[in-house]
Parts: structure tokens; sequence; C-alpha cells
């Protein structure tokens, strides 16, 4: 059996904990692992960088979909080798297993949020009509200032999900919306798309103020279809992130 590696590893901001744990062990992946070697424990791990083993098993959980880790019984957590998988160039296969799980976390969006939308027009409530009134106020402070509103859209979705009253909805809400927070992010400061977002949470608040679900159902349809346009459209034009990454989960 073979001993773990010796990373040189840096500690984790707080914010955005798991990308940037998986962005570290990823870089180490493809600098200066090789094939076989065995990644520390997952306690030793989250020592080492300072943060909680549920962001490390989130970490390596995302790097295993990218199939640059493997688990084995009784062995641990091994390093694969990425130039089988693409034959020439292993970041290459990596981005495009990148773009490729963000074109099916937004399919499984577009499926979800139009029909937890249906669900709220049904069970909203007036004080929590006037939470979604007071975010979106918020929102549109932002953006008359040039900020971005991360915050407040995050929270306009999540309080649709609060108000369909079904904890597994809201679970799966938080979950998706976690997994797609970094490409929301960069999303919201390209040029027109807060003011996109903030049309279509307008549309929808005004049919879940009617209580009307088929009209809440299609104005979210509409909006997600908004902004996955400006999505895919970037990513297909090579969308890069702070530090010369490309959009990554």
């Amino acid at each position: 059996m073979s001993t773990p590696a010796n990373l040189a590893l840096e500690a984790i901001p707080r914010s955005r904990v798991y990308q940037a744990v998986a962005q570290q062990i990823q870089d180490r992946i493809l600098t200066q692992l090789s094939p076989g070697d065995r990644l520390p424990s997952e306690r030793d791990l989250a020592h080492l960088l300072g943060v909680s083993r549920s962001s490390v098993r989130e970490a390596v959980h995302s790097l295993q979909l990218l199939g640059l880790l493997e688990t084995r019984q009784g062995v641990g957590t091994v390093v694969l080798d990425p130039l089988l998988r693409c034959g020439v160039d292993p970041m290459a296969d990596v981005l495009t297993q990148r773009r490729k799980m963000i074109g099916e976390l937004l399919e499984v969006r577009r499926l979800l949020e139009p029909a937890v939308a249906r669900i709220a027009a049904r069970h909203i409530s007036p004080e929590q009509l006037a939470e979604m009134e007071n975010i979106l106020l918020r929102q549109e402070e932002k953006l008359r200032v040039a900020e971005p509103a991360v915050e407040e859209d995050s929270l306009f979705h999540y309080a649709i999900a609060a108000a369909a009253h079904n904890s597994v909805l809201l679970k799966l809400v938080n979950v998706l919306m976690d997994l797609l927070r970094e490409i929301r992010e960069r999303s919201l400061q390209e040029q027109g798309r807060g003011e996109k977002s903030l049309s279509g949470h307008r549309r929808i608040l005004e049919a879940l103020k009617q209580h009307d679900a088929a009209a809440a159902g299609a104005a979210m349809q509409f909006h997600l279809s908004e902004i996955e346009d400006i999505v895919l459209n970037k990513l297909q034009k090579g969308w890069r992130l702070p530090h010369g990454s490309i959009i990554r989960n």
C-alpha cells in the first residue's frame, strides 16, 4: 500500500469552501501528484486546510465526478490518470466535464424550479410575499449603484422554495443553488444580467401575488430560459473566472 502524498496546501477562506478545496486538490493532481498517489485522510485534509470534514468530503466527491479521484475500499482516495481520459491534454477533458455538468445542473433547475413556483403560488402567505418584495427592493437598490445582487438573487429563489412548504423541495433547491453558486455569481456580473434577473423576479412575484400557479410556473420557466441563454453562450466562448480558471462546479 502506498503512503499518503505529502501536499503543500494553503488554508481556505470560509466563503465557497468546498469549491476552493476542490480547486487546490485539482491543481495538485494536474501539477504535482502522480496516478496511484493516495490523498491524506479526510481528517488530515480538513486539518491541513483549516476546513470542516464535510467540505473536504464534498470537494473529493466533485473531483470523483470529474474522474480525477477514486475511493478504493481498504486503500483510501487515489489519484487517477487524467491522461487516460483525454489522450493529450488532461485539462481539456476536465473542462469538457465541467461544461457538461453545468448543463446538466441547469437542466435539473429548469425541471425543478417552475414546479416549485407553481406549488408556492398555492401556499404562499402575505408575510412571505412581503418578504419577497423587500428582497426585490434591495436587489433594485444594488442595481442602481452597479453592485451585483448575488445575495438577493439567492434569497428570492430560496423564499419561493420556502413558500412551497415542502421540506424536501427546499433541500433540493438549496443543494442545486449551492452547486450553481459560482456560475450564478459570475453571470450576475455580466452587463444586463442583473436587470434581466430583476425583471424576471418581478414577473414571478406578480404571479405569486395572484396565487396563479400556471402563471408562476411559466414566469419561472421564462426567467430560467433567459438566464440559461446567457450562461450557455458564455460557456461556448470559454468563460473564464478569476485566476484563469474556466467556470467550475
